[in-house]
């Protein structure tokens, strides 16, 4: 059984340890490839903060809860581990703050100490009338993976660098199941009018002072159009801008300046803190994660592909949840294609 994976950030690697994890003693032999014109430290999720948060309401989609929480309670369990550093795991803590009173979020008993502000609280954000505290794990891509990349190479995953243009290329080199992880880049292999680019642009900044993350929520203008401030292992990134449709992944000097100033406006002292660099990406935005089986066919020939992508901005808050979907779509697969031998033999 060979199986190719296209795409090299999150989802792509963390969905091809979990099929190894679950079916490498099972199916013999089995071959994991993964392919990418774009690998680590420049995929999109090198660039993410790396805060486990999702939006702040699921709006009827429990399953996307469900994967979050699946990752959260995953990332958790490393931190009795000394390799958590090594993943680039951590506990954080920080403050949502919103400028009206509204329902708890739908992560509310997924995270650590989650509580309301108190007004002492509130009174150190000026313009910020309600909120909530709470612990939450960092995992940032630019640790987190090459610790990926690593775990796979030990167990004989191989890598490919190059842009796959169809999935027909893959299957006429004789992929028997392809898993989609191409993020915003999906809709170049299959047309999808649900996928969008939302563009983020962020600051990394060196402030060793702020220890604690700071997200606003502004629900006129939208998620992350309003100032965050997320400190991680070495840099705080300051950002605050979400364009969709906007393909640019060059910073520019507009968005910069709004940035640095609402960030600045939210925690002063930043005017003090060293700007390292500036960094754009594009999230794949979708109304919910496309994470399903498709059969295609070319002439006389199938393959199944399992398309895995639309995480918008919280690929790595969902990413194991929906590696471990995935890994159950490709045991579904692997069932049918056993019904199918045996079926023929019996013939």
């Amino acid at each position: 059984m060979r199986v190719a994976v296209i795409g090299a950030g999150v989802i792509g690697l963390s969905t091809a340890q979990s099929i190894y994890e679950n079916y490498h003693g099972k199916v013999n032999p089995l071959t994991i490839e993964v392919y990418a014109d774009v690998f680590t430290p420049l995929t999109t999720s090198d660039g993410a903060a790396g805060l486990w948060q999702p939006y702040l309401y699921d709006k009827g989609n429990i399953q996307e809860t469900k994967w979050n929480k699946e990752t959260f309670d995953y990332l958790l369990s490393f931190l009795s581990s000394p390799d958590s550093i090594k993943m680039g795991i951590f506990l954080q803590s920080g403050y949502n703050l919103c400028s009206e009173r509204v329902p708890e979020p739908s992560f509310k008993d997924i995270v650590l100490g989650f509580r309301e502000l108190t007004q002492r609280e509130l009174d150190v954000f000026p313009g910020y009338s309600f909120g909530w505290f709470n612990t939450a794990l960092m995992v940032e891509g630019k640790t987190y993976l090459p610790w990926l990349m690593n775990w796979l190479s030990q167990r004989g995953i191989k890598f490919y660098h190059r842009k796959i243009n169809s999935f027909k290329e893959l299957a006429d080199s004789g992929a028997d199941v392809i898993i989609n992880c191409t993020g915003v880049r999906s809709g170049d292999l299959q047309p999808d009018p649900e996928l969008t680019p939302g563009r983020g642009q962020i600051i990394k900044v060196d402030a060793p002072w702020i220890k604690h993350w700071i997200v606003t929520h502004n629900f006129t203008t939208g998620v992350y159009n309003s100032p965050y401030i997320i400190p991680g292992s070495r840099l705080v990134t300051v950002g605050g801008i979400f364009q969709r449709g906007n393909w640019s992944q060059q910073s520019n000097s507009t968005d910069h300046k709004k940035v640095w100033d609402e960030a600045c406006e939210l925690e002063p002292s930043l005017k003090h803190a060293r700007i390292v660099e500036d960094w754009s990406g594009l999230r794949p935005v979708r109304t919910k994660v496309r994470l399903e089986r498709e059969t295609m066919r070319f002439g006389p020939n199938s393959f199944e592909v399992i398309h895995n992508y639309g995480h918008g901005g919280y690929g790595l808050t969902i990413h194991r949840g929906c590696a471990e979907e995935a890994a159950r779509l490709f045991g579904e697969i692997l069932q049918q294609k056993a019904g199918q031998t045996k079926l023929k033999s019996q013939l």
